[in-house]
């Protein structure tokens, strides 16, 4: 009788334990089916929110990359939006706390349209990965592995984070 009560209680310390590792080293995101992707309009500034669908992966990490990428990707084909350049994708988007690090392929650079545009394609980031849902606040920007100041058109400064008040 004492040998079984013991063995209970081992299973149960097990499991306590098990479960507060499992909590404590989880990050799961507090969003549903799907999240808010956003876009610019044509005219730069009015940004529109569409719903996209979220696979099996709900962590912070997964989430904050499927968002960056169906950004940079933009709305589907027949919206009128600014749009990143063609071939421009995400690379990675790597979390800590509450700021995300995304690094842009280099296809960024090749953005013709000057600042209008690239405020535009910017601001549908950030507000896509600043969403409360996220627990993301800022979003650091990085062109191929590297660190830039700006884009080549120099008017939107990369070499601070970028927030919703940065637009």
């Amino acid at each position: 009788m004492r040998a079984s009560r013991a063995l209970v209680l081992v299973v149960l310390f097990v499991a306590a334990v098990a479960a507060a590792w499992w909590f404590t080293h989880r990050q799961t995101t507090g969003v549903g089916e799907a999240i808010d992707v956003y876009y610019a309009k044509a005219d730069g500034t009015t940004l529109v929110p569409w719903r996209v669908s979220l696979g099996p992966a709900r962590d912070r990490a997964s989430v904050a990359f499927y968002a960056a990428t169906q950004a940079v990707a933009g709305p589907p084909a027949g919206t009128d939006a600014v749009r990143f350049p063609a071939g421009t994708h995400v690379q990675a988007v790597d979390v800590q706390g509450s700021t995300a690090d995304v690094d842009l392929s280099k296809e960024i650079a090749a953005s013709a349209e000057g600042g209008f545009a690239e405020s535009a394609e910017f601001k549908a980031l950030v507000w896509t990965l600043t969403q409360p849902s996220l627990g993301i606040t800022a979003v650091k920007v990085r062109i191929g592995g590297a660190r830039v100041a700006t884009l080549p058109g120099g008017h939107l400064s990369l070499d601070e984070p970028l927030s919703r008040s940065s637009f």
